[in-house]
């Protein structure tokens, strides 16, 4: 049996951490180019002059334009090319840490995270958008980030709306990973980029990483409620470090080498309704893996203990949470049809799937969700 495990080189996270990219910088050369929202930039500039100078290298700033389309990578690959850049760096939310994958295609990248709202800062892979935003195509790299650096100070400081939604997100770990291990799916970190003559691109998980998923789902028990408080607080504690860890790091790990099933398929799936549009990705995430244990039949005990850490920490647990208090039954069909495409990762689960049922689940779900939730408000 084949097997396939991915990571960035190095991962360091901690408390002003920003203050040490010179120095990791300074390991490719003199320069890099900055890819990042000017208010992300503003927001860092302090610590970012700081490690300019006490190392002697520069930031070259590309005016990156928000969106991580082909046209934009191909502008950021000019300036790189021009300004003899010596390596990439990603700062800020998904759209630029993506856009530096796409510059670096795998080569001397830096990815700095300042929200820890999802786990895609350690994958090899990116999104492509075109210009006006709708999705154009997926991309993968022949490896991860060099290095992942991971200031918690900044993080502390960011809405704790992210930090809740980076818990989403992970929260379907180990629940997808474990799915996945059961049907002996193929894996993300399997993926190489563009096709490679001679290469098997199907590999399973490995141990490692489901137990890198489970530890992922047992830290968000044991400090996602604290790690709230203190993002709350703006303040870093021990909490708070631990679910930055568990969000960027064992999330990241997780599903890319653990793999994708039908919670984060049905995510997809509900970007169809419009009332979802304003709910961010793991929000959407932490609905779709309750539905995902409904699909499975998992033991009420299971669906018990995930419903209560979502209503701790605020995470859906209804489809009215993301914004869709009504839903028809010509809906509810339409969101299972996207989610069950051939493609997509729900034909992970280890048994055969169908849009019914599928709907179904969502369906059961949604109610058991509201219910569930109502009991708790009424004690």
């Amino acid at each position: 049996m084949r097997k396939a495990f991915i990571s960035p080189t190095k991962y360091v996270q901690g408390e002003d951490e920003l203050l040490n990219l010179g120095y990791f910088v300074k390991s490719f050369g003199d320069s890099a180019l900055l890819i990042a929202h000017p208010d992300d930039v503003q927001r860092v500039k302090a610590k970012l002059d700081a490690t300019a100078e006490k190392f002697n290298i520069t930031f070259v700033e590309s005016g990156f334009r928000g969106e991580c389309s082909r046209q934009e990578v191909a502008r950021l690959q000019e300036i790189a090319k021009e300004k003899g850049c010596t390596c990439t760096i990603g700062l800020g939310g998904g759209k630029a840490i993506d856009a530096a994958k796409c510059v670096a295609e795998g080569e001397a990248l830096i990815i700095c995270p300042t929200i820890a709202a999802t786990d895609a800062p350690t994958s090899h892979s990116a999104v492509l958008y075109t210009p006006e935003g709708s999705f154009d195509d997926y991309a993968y790299f022949k490896q991860s980030p060099s290095v992942v650096l991971v200031d918690t100070t900044v993080i502390a400081n960011a809405p704790t709306r992210f930090l809740v939604s980076g818990m989403g997100d992970a929260l379907s770990t180990y629940f997808e990973a474990r799915a996945t291990a059961k049907s002996y799916s193929r894996v993300n970190a399997s993926l190489p980029m563009g096709s490679r003559e001679g290469y098997t691109p199907s590999a399973v998980g490995t141990n490692a990483a489901l137990a890198l998923a489970k530890l992922c789902y047992e830290m968000l028990l044991t400090d996602g409620a604290k790690a709230k408080v203190a993002s709350d607080s703006n303040v870093v504690t021990q909490a708070l470090e631990n679910i930055v860890e568990t969000n960027i790091l064992l999330s990241g790990l997780g599903f890319e080498s653990g793999g994708l099933a039908a919670a984060h398929a049905i995510h997809n799936g509900l970007t169809v309704l419009e009332g979802t549009h304003h709910f961010f990705h793991g929000e959407k995430v932490s609905f779709g893996t309750i539905a995902q244990l409904v699909l499975e039949n998992a033991p009420t005990e299971e669906l018990h203990e995930v419903m209560d850490f979502c209503i701790a920490v605020g995470l859906p647990v209804s489809l009215a949470d993301i914004g869709v208090d009504t839903i028809t039954q010509e809906e509810l069909l339409k969101v299972a049809e996207i989610a069950c495409i051939p493609e997509e990762s729900i034909h992970a689960m280890p048994f055969p799937i169908t849009v019914p049922e599928v709907a179904a689940a969502i369906a059961a779900a949604d109610r058991m969700g509201r219910e569930y939730k109502a009991r708790r408000e009424a004690k």
